[in-house]
Order: C-alpha cells, then sequence, then structure tokens
C-alpha cells in the first residue's frame, strides 16, 4: 500500500490548532529573515571585505574540521559499532557529549585543555611556542569538537544496520580485510557516510558558541559567518542578514539532501 492509498486519521480539532502554532512558531522568523534580506544589495554586500573574509574563513575552516572529524570519526564509529572493549559505553557517551554540551560550555572545556596554560595546550606552547586559541586552527579544533558527534552518530548507526553476511562471504572468498573495508564495508556504509559528513559540516558551518569562547571573533583570523552575523548585526545590519541567509539556504540544502534517507518523506 502506498502512503497515498494509507487511511487519513481524523485530527481533533485541539490538536491541529496547536499543530498549526508550532508551524507558525518554527516558521514565521524564517519568513521574517528571507523578507528583510537585501536582495538588491547582494553583488554589492558579497563584495564587502568583511563579509568575504568571514565566508572565505567560513569555507576553510568548516571544510578542514570536516576532514578532520571524518580522519578520526570514522575509525572511532568503526570501533564502537564492531569491538567490545572495556568502558566501551563510557566512550561513547564522552564522544556524542559535545551533541548536548552548551556550546560556550565546550569553548571554555576547550580553553582549558588546549589554551596556552592548559592541560595540553601548555606542553604544546612550552615546546613548540605555538599557541591554538585566537588562531584559525582553533577555529577548526572547536568546530570538530562539536561537529564530529553528529559523523559519529550517523556512521555507527550505518555499521550497525548493515547486513554483515557480504563481509562474511567475502572473508569466506579469501577477500583481505583491506580489500573487504574498500569493496564491500565501505560501499555498503556510503549513504550513512555521506550523510553523517552533511550534518557535521553543516554544524561546523553554523557554530558559535565554541568558537568565540575559544578562538575569539578577530576579523579575517577567526571570525566565521556566524560570529560575523553578531558583529555586524550592530554595525552593518543588511550584512547580517545576508550572511543570515546563506546559513539558512545551506542548512535547507542539507536538509533536503538528506530527507529521504534519514527524515522521512
Amino acid at each position: 500500500m502506498s502512503a497515498s492509498d494509507e487511511p487519513r486519521t481524523a485530527v481533533p480539532a485541539g490538536v491541529g490548532v496547536l499543530g498549526a502554532l508550532g508551524v507558525v512558531l518554527l516558521t514565521l522568523p524564517l519568513i521574517g529573515l528571507a523578507s528583510r534580506t537585501p536582495w538588491a544589495d547582494i553583488p554589492r554586500l558579497l563584495r564587502e571585505p568583511s563579509v568575504l573574509q568571514a565566508v572565505r574563513l567560513s569555507l576553510v575552516a568548516s571544510l578542514s574540521a570536516l576532514a578532520l572529524s571524518t580522519v578520526l570519526g570514522v575509525p572511532l564509529a568503526w570501533l564502537l559499532a564492531r569491538t567490545d572493549f572495556p568502558g566501551r559505553r563510557l566512550v561513547r557517551a564522552l564522544a556524542v557529549l559535545p551533541m548536548v554540551l552548551p556550546p560556550v560550555v565546550g569553548g571554555v572545556a576547550l580553553l582549558l585543555a588546549f589554551g596556552r596554560r592548559g592541560l595540553f595546550g601548555q606542553v604544546l606552547f612550552e615546546l613548540t611556542g605555538w599557541s591554538l586559541p585566537f588562531t584559525t586552527a582553533g577555529v577548526v579544533l572547536a568546530e570538530t569538537f562539536v561537529a564530529m558527534p553528529f559523523l559519529l552518530v550517523t556512521v555507527e548507526s550505518g555499521l550497525r544496520s548493515m547486513d554483515r553476511r557480504y563481509e562474511e562471504a567475502a572473508a569466506t572468498l579469501g577477500a583481505s580485510r583491506w580489500t573487504i573495508l574498500r569493496t564491500v564495508t565501505l560501499p555498503l556504509t556510503a549513504p550513512s557516510l555521506t550523510g553523517g559528513m552533511a550534518l557535521c559540516w553543516a554544524r561546523a558551518l553554523g557554530e558559535f558558541g565554541a568558537t568565540i569562547s575559544f578562538a575569539g571573533n578577530l576579523p579575517g583570523r577567526t571570525q566565521t559567518m556566524p560570529l560575523a552575523v553578531y558583529l555586524e548585526l550592530e554595525s552593518n545590519p543588511p550584512a547580517a542578514y545576508l550572511l543570515s541567509f546563506l546559513l539558512l539556504a545551506i542548512s535547507v540544502a542539507v536538509l533536503i539532501a538528506l530527507r529521504d534517507r534519514y527524515l522521512g518523506q
């Protein structure tokens, strides 16, 4: 039976009214943003140095965070999904904690760990003279911290749900572990990996709290698009509206791309 053939359920009047109010509450701010975006001034605003710097830095930092999250998150997801080691539940809980941790708290935690006087940051500074806070590398680290759990959860779920009989069949035919990983596991989990990477990148692109707490808000160095929105809202509202709409458009594009596979139709 197709979705169009399913019997319709009568909706109580109260539920319908409250549901409609929920839709209004969620969509009215977005409509307001779209209505105030200076469409005619977009070419001029996109040429402003502050806007260009914020867009360029956001793309560089978010893509770098995505690459780092993929390199570290996929192996961790494989370990959590396929191995049983002491403390696995604790490791999983700690790995996904940034998803529910207030971003500002995450930034403070990063500062205490990687700051010049932090647990690791002090050692790093004494050995190399390199400090992570208030640098572009600090932005990448902050975005990775808050975004990698989204990739981790999605990829782990994909690994757990895949039919492992294909891997067992390949092993029976004499395929090596690397061959099985490359020709069987990765293709079967590609949708989960792609979805996790999209969610991870979107979260990194929109990160604000941890970034401003750990890396600051330095134009051209640590000022990403969300931070530029915060700053431009006081001095140049049209630029703030434009950057906000760009972030909104990217988020909508990610949701549309993932709709059928992860969010229902």
